[in-house]
């Protein structure tokens, strides 16, 4: 999977399984989902730090983030990993039936969140082994049996998760020039930039020219490209590499961009 701004709509349980030298992408996390490394590694960055996950590892990755990820497979092996989509319809309806909400906010910027596997989590993992037929018609009731079991584990196991799963808030407004410095080089479109700093599009353009003096799309073009000639010049990278890493999707505008600002193809640098 390439770098894409809108990430698809996720299977509640999702089975990655590829041979491949290495996967990377980037994409928008719109619900919580609880992720079991089986095989392979697993790199995240969310622009506050990476993150590797090995074989047996457990994680939650939390809704209306940003994370860009690596996939790779191990020596002449598979990547394999399983995640279950823990969705707001899910959490809402537990919400009323249990009572469950959240009492503070999590104090972690952190997008994904490593856990401890547990006999539980292993129990648990098992029972999903059959992934491939819950996904069929007539197993909805099942389905949703085995998402209220995950939520439910993870309350049992991790009982500070609750202020993570039961937050139902959309996200507020955040420093703006914090939030941009971090995630510049995610390839997303300007409203989903202005959900996340909790904005309307209209007062984040607003607000954006009069902390940068530039218009985002214009900011973003510069910074991106100033990052691409530091990763060049400075890293050995390749600009092939270069380009997705600070959100570019086309290699050929990438280097009329960058030619344009700084008179030489990346590839001279």
């Amino acid at each position: 999977m390439s770098a894409t701004s809108e990430a698809p709509v996720r299977p509640a349980i999702l089975y990655s399984c590829y041979y491949s030298q290495s996967r990377a992408g980037e994409q928008f996390v719109a619900e919580h989902a609880l992720s079991f490394q089986l095989s392979g590694t697993l790199t995240t960055y969310d622009g506050f730090r990476e993150q590797v996950f090995r074989a047996g590892d457990l994680r939650l990755v939390k809704r209306n983030h940003l994370v860009k990820f690596n996939k790779q497979p191990p020596e002449n092996g598979e990547f394999k990993s399983l995640s279950v989509t823990l969705d707001q319809e899910t959490l809402r309806r537990l919400s009323l039936e249990h009572g469950y909400h959240a009492q503070k906010p999590h104090n972690s910027n952190s997008a994904v969140l490593e856990l401890p596997m547990t006999p539980l989590y292993q129990s648990y993992l098992a029972s999903l082994q059959p992934y491939e037929h819950l996904a069929e018609p007539g197993n909805e009731s099942l389905l949703t049996l085995k998402l209220q079991e995950a939520v439910l584990l993870l309350l049992k196991s991790n009982p500070e998760l609750q202020d993570v799963l039961f937050d139902f808030s959309e996200p507020g407004k955040l420093d703006l020039e914090a939030f941009m410095s971090r995630h510049f080089h995610f390839n997303v479109q300007l409203r989903r930039f202005a959900y996340l700093t909790g904005r309307s599009l209209a007062t984040f353009k607003r607000d954006f020219e009069k902390i940068f003096h530039l218009s985002p799309s214009r900011w973003l073009l510069q910074r991106r490209l100033q990052e691409a000639y530091y990763l060049i010049k400075e890293q050995g990278k390749a600009p092939s590499q270069a380009y997705l890493e600070v959100g570019f999707e086309d290699l050929s505008h990438f280097s009329f961009a960058f030619k344009k600002m700084y008179g030489v193809a990346p590839s001279r640098i």
